[in-house]
């Protein structure tokens, strides 16, 4: 019964998530963010029989979890999550500091090694791919080491050309960091520079080119929201409504389209491995480590925040046992 009332879990008070939503908005959370958040308070509260969380505390927060893990059987990554959201709605919605709170046991995120490709599994990646709008965000996964919103949010004005660099703003830790734009796509960017450049044109003929800009920065720049320069390097094909405020603008590319054709791709190539978008930027990494660069610049390239992050892909540059040669090799 448990179970069922967590899959279905109607809408809860709009009062209450009002107060989260903006709550979550003031301290410039991402939508995904904050969608998930509240998907996660609605569905305590209804799990409990639509108590207010003010009457609830480390037994019923528990129970929840509990369930969360042994009937849903759901991912540390998600119970974590989870977990996150019902701190939140405590200490920054109600107000309630609650010490147990942080006494809670944590699920242990499983320690995984990545999936990585080898040069010629990517160059055959890459070739198999059909969609032309997907082509060439895929080289720049792999090609300077992004994730893959990072290079689906790229604005027009984060790509140097002349100095071969990329600027990746707000990502993973709302940190900005700056990664190489690799030569060989230097002439393909280019192109896509003229191909936004027109489309913005035409958009701006027909009443559009406004685009979403992070934070208070349209209410800042009130002319940057048309700017050729905040344009998306790789904007959707149509027009889409803002999910918060209702404006119909250009976004850009789907996230799952590009994750569509790296699956198609995979399969086109013979590819056996765990393949996603993702999986280029591993072997970004893996692949700088083998050709002898320090690791301290790919943690700088990757933007990881400790060295001990970028230093799981030197195990994965131990081939076969951590690099042991068999004995069956050696002689027999």
């Amino acid at each position: 019964m448990m179970s069922s009332t967590l899959l279905a879990a109607p809408p809860s008070s709009p009062r209450l998530l009002d107060q989260v939503r903006e709550r979550i908005r003031v301290k410039h959370y991402s939508l995904r963010t904050e969608q998930a958040y509240v998907g996660w308070i609605k569905r305590y509260i209804f799990f409990h029989d639509k108590r207010h969380p003010r009457d609830m505390g480390k037994v019923e927060v528990e129970a929840f979890l509990g369930v969360l893990a042994v009937e849903r059987n759901v991912s540390a990554a998600t119970q974590t999550q989870a977990l996150s959201a019902l701190l939140f709605l405590y200490r920054e919605v109600l107000g309630i500091e609650l010490p147990w709170l942080d006494d809670l046991v944590r699920a242990k995120k499983p320690r995984r090694l990545p999936s990585v490709l080898t040069r010629a599994e990517v160059s055959a990646l890459l070739g198999a791919m059909d969609d032309p709008d997907v082509v060439l965000p895929a080289r720049l996964l792999y090609g300077g080491g992004l994730r893959l919103l990072e290079c689906l949010r790229l604005r027009v004005k984060d790509v140097d050309v002349s100095r071969r660099e990329i600027l990746v703003r707000d990502g993973k830790g709302q940190k900005d960091r700056v990664t190489m734009l690799p030569e060989s796509l230097v002439p393909q960017m280019q192109v896509q520079m003229e191909t936004v450049r027109q489309l913005h044109a035409r958009d701006l003929a027909n009443g559009h080119g406004e685009v979403w800009l992070p934070d208070a920065l349209s209410v800042k720049y009130p002319g940057a929201a048309r700017a050729l320069g905040w344009q998306y390097m790789f904007p959707a094909a149509g027009f889409s409504s803002d999910p918060r405020s209702g404006a119909v603008r250009r976004h850009h590319l789907d996230e799952r389209r590009v994750q569509r054709a790296v699956k198609k791709a995979a399969e086109v190539a013979g590819i056996v491995k765990m393949v996603s978008p993702h999986t280029f930027r591993h072997s970004f990494a893996t692949h700088l480590l083998e050709s002898g660069y320090d690791i301290r610049t790919v943690q700088e390239l990757l933007g990881h925040a400790d060295v001990k992050t970028t230093m799981i892909y030197t195990h994965v540059l131990n081939r076969g046992g951590r690099g042991v040669v068999s004995p069956i090799d050696v002689g027999m």
